[in-house]
């Protein structure tokens, strides 16, 4: 039933052929909320004209065209794929395991140049009820940070840069695949260990589980690009935006203060293997579950001050980065799941 407000709403995603040409989107996500924008630029007068004070219509032109903004969503068990291929620039597919019903999917940083989604938005218009479609081209995310809390799913939001919007394309049909979401009951943390990369997989041996409350963490991924190519010939809309500056790993933990696992890890600033499972539910009989996991071989705590706010628990913040250990890849996003592409 039509209600003419965010209920109806929705987002769809496809991955481009040709970075800026449009696709029809394909693929549905569940999302909590959206910025998606067009902002196009404009030249503006400064001339002088006698008898007049303001600006003049006459002489003002749209100059550049760009579009972009934030997406919001919970981890589901299936349909990530594609966004975590986009997110790290990867060139993960989906590899079944024996002959079960389970596929994993290893996304490591490769690159983005030729990656580019078409993703489209409905917004529902209140006055008639019908979703209108938001088309947005050439679009690379730029930032992505995933989170985890205490009583709460596992999120992700997304800063997405796009080369620009369409009304006219028609909205696609909805459809989606039932999925569940990983919550913080389901996660493990363990630091340390020994890192090894066999067959593309990247694993950890010999980690530690850490045993200190930690009641939040955060891995947050930034891509810098050249988003401003604009060109002769090319209306005021951008070329694909090419990395330009050494992308980061970073992330936090909130915990409560312990000197031995995560404050001596700090004073001694070296490398610590970091590794977060999420562990969901059976993928049928094939054995295995659903999975989400990080990877990050080489970490270096940058801040952990424990701080004694009053009479409560003593917390520390931990902030981190992650760097290349000159043999795994920087990070590594792993899933298990039943879908067999992405």
């Amino acid at each position: 039933m039509t209600t003419g407000t965010g209920l109806d709403s929705q987002v769809g995603i496809a991955a481009e052929s040709v970075v800026g040409t449009a696709v029809t989107v394909t693929k549905f996500v569940e999302y909590t909320k959206e910025s998606m924008k067009y902002s196009p630029g404009f030249l503006e007068p400064s001339t002088l004209q006698a008898g007049t004070k303001y600006k003049r219509a006459s002489r003002v032109t749209k100059s550049r065209i760009t579009a972009g903004g934030d997406l919001e969503l919970p981890i589901a068990s299936r349909g990530m794929g594609l966004l975590f291929k986009h997110m790290l620039g990867s060139t993960g597919t989906a590899t079944q395991i024996a002959s079960t019903t389970a596929y994993r999917q290893v996304h490591t940083p490769v690159g983005k140049l030729g990656l580019g989604l078409t993703l489209q938005v409905g917004r529902p218009e209140p006055s008639t009820g019908t979703v209108r479609p938001f088309t947005f081209r050439g679009c690379k995310i730029t930032e992505w940070e995933f989170s985890l809390s205490d009583n709460d799913v596992a999120n992700l939001k997304l800063s997405i840069d796009a080369m620009d919007e369409a009304t006219v394309t028609a909205l696609a049909t909805a459809s989606y695949t039932t999925a569940n979401l990983f919550g913080f009951q389901q996660a493990t943390l363990k630091l340390g260990g020994t890192v090894a990369t066999t067959t593309g997989v990247t694993a950890v041996t010999g980690g530690t589980a850490v045993a200190t409350v930690v009641n939040s963490i955060s891995i947050k991924g930034t891509s810098p690009l050249a988003t401003e190519r604009y060109g002769i010939g090319n209306g005021g809309v951008k070329s694909e935006a090419l990395e330009n500056d050494i992308p980061t790993i970073t992330g936090s933990f909130k915990a409560e203060f312990n000197k031995t696992e995560l404050y001596d890890v700090f004073k001694a600033g070296t490398a610590v293997a970091v590794e977060l499972v999420l562990t969901g539910a059976a993928i049928g009989v094939s054995g295995n579950n659903d999975t989400l996991s990080f990877i990050c071989p080489a970490v270096i705590f940058k801040e952990a001050p424990p701080v004694v706010d009053g009479p409560g628990v003593v917390m520390m913040d931990v902030s981190w980065e992650a760097y290349h250990d000159g043999t795994n890849p920087v990070i590594q996003l792993m899933t298990i799941c039943a879908d067999t592409t992405l």
